[in-house]
């Protein structure tokens, strides 16, 4: 057996071709250094649609298994009920899904017991190193009694979970369109709503891992406009999109116009210092200047942070934060162990929509005061040579600050840009915000000059 596990792990997961990269032998692999690394005597394993994900499951399980580790396979689910269980259970778990990626692709998102990440601090390395020493070898016997492996269901109690945490009941009559991607949100979607004076128009909920409508990632705005349209047809209230295993959510308004992430991230984040009295609430540096300003219009502290998921949860564990949010639609909530859920911030979406008489363009304008370019990916030779070509271009200038939290970001008194380089691709990512469309334009076409050379 061979592999690059060097390509596999990112940031917080593995991830790559089935079976060209990895395949069931190695799945078996990381079960046994997953369990080795956590120290756990007990497991929980989720998977998704896709057509490998079975099978790389149960490798999975049997090598933490072989361990003597006793398994809870609770199945076909969402990251975030895979997260649910592990908070629930008390276990350390792993959630098979390569998320928005294509059909090919599968991966493990893993986390510690009651949903802690395991990012490359945080273990995923020395799970790493383990499975590159047993690549040729196999796993060495162990000694300890074979653990049991048995299958629950826990769609049930997540979506009791969740609702118990939003109040819909008094809420007006909603319509509703969610499209599922032909991802998890059309498992989880129908057993959450139920009951809710919501009417569900669904689009693509037959799960199907070779996504046969459009890529489960949408984020990409040609991935929304069936939504989009059918959100006008249907004279709805709203629309919903999931990404492939549904921990992530976006929304357009009932005019089928996309809604900012940070204009949902400033809306919960407001719901949730009201339901707390207050409270920190993280944020990170790619969001809107609005975040930050309605956190402290609503009594509550802002933290800046790295963009990506391990540092959000960092930060959020470190600081007792009660919520957290990404421009890329990851929400984060205490009352969730500190993960990220995108059915527990649609819900909120819901309940403020449905608290009152407007539209929901209405209500999020009241979030979304300034104009953002989105990000824009530039392939580089030399990430570094233009980073630093971009910086030589700022430092210095009258009334301009830079930081390198993550990247550079530059910030005047009417705009700011944050350049990053990709971890695993030749590319620069550029997002750039001001405080109206003709300096976003100026700002974003000048860096973006810069950055091409």
């Amino acid at each position: 057996m061979t592999a690059d596990l060097s390509q596999l792990v990112k940031a917080y997961d593995v991830r790559g071709v089935v079976p060209d990269q990895w395949d069931e032998p190695l799945a078996e692999l990381f079960g046994a250094a997953f369990v080795q690394v956590t120290g756990a005597d007990a497991i929980v394993i989720g998977h998704d649609m896709r057509p490998s994900s079975p099978g790389l499951s149960r490798a999975f399980a049997r090598g933490a298994a072989a361990r003597g580790v006793d398994v809870t396979e609770i199945g076909l689910c969402s990251t975030d009920q895979l997260y649910y269980a592990s908070g629930a259970f008390g276990l350390p778990g792993a959630m098979f899904t390569a998320s928005h990626n294509p059909a090919q692709y599968n991966g493990i998102k893993m986390c510690r017991a009651g949903a802690a990440p395991v990012g490359q601090d945080t273990g995923l390395s020395e799970i790493r190193q383990l499975t590159e020493s047993w690549l040729d070898s196999g796993a060495p016997s162990s000694d300890a009694t074979p653990g049991t492996i048995t299958q629950r269901d826990t769609l049930e109690d997540y979506a009791a979970y969740l609702r118990s945490l939003v109040d819909l009941t008094s809420i007006r009559p909603l319509k509703v369109v969610v499209d599922a991607g032909n991802g998890m949100g059309g498992h989880t979607v129908p057993t959450v709503f139920s009951g809710l004076p919501l009417e569900l128009v669904p689009m693509y909920f037959e799960l199907d891992g070779t996504f046969p409508n459009h890529e489960a990632n949408p984020l990409d705005p040609a991935n929304i406009v069936d939504l989009q349209k059918r959100v006008r047809e249907e004279g709805a209230d709203l629309g919903i999109a999931f990404d492939g295993d549904a921990d992530r959510c976006f929304v357009v308004d009932e005019r089928g116009e996309p809604v900012s992430p940070s204009a949902i991230t400033a809306l919960v984040a407001a719901r949730e210092l009201a339901k707390h009295g207050g409270g920190t609430i993280i944020h990170n540096l790619i969001t809107s200047w609005s975040v930050p300003e309605v956190v402290r219009e609503h009594g509550g502290t802002p933290v800046r942070t790295r963009v990506g998921h391990s540092f959000i949860k960092a930060e959020m564990a470190a600081s007792g934060a009660i919520f957290g949010g990404e421009h890329s639609a990851h929400y984060y909530f205490r009352d969730f162990w500190n993960a990220d859920t995108g059915m527990l911030a649609a819900l909120h979406v819901l309940a403020a929509l449905g608290g009152q008489d407007g539209p929901l363009s209405g209500l999020v304008a009241e979030y979304d005061r300034y104009v953002g370019s989105g990000e824009i990916n530039s392939t580089v030779d030399d990430q570094a040579a233009r980073l630093a070509a971009v910086r030589a271009a700022y430092e210095g200038r009258a009334g301009v600050t830079l930081d390198e939290l993550d990247g550079l970001t530059v910030t005047t008194e009417d705009a700011w840009f944050n350049v990053r380089p990709s971890n695993t691709e030749p590319l620069l990512r550029l997002n750039a915000e001001a405080r109206d469309e003709a300096t976003m334009t100026k700002v974003r076409d000048d860096v973006l000059e810069i950055i091409r050379g």
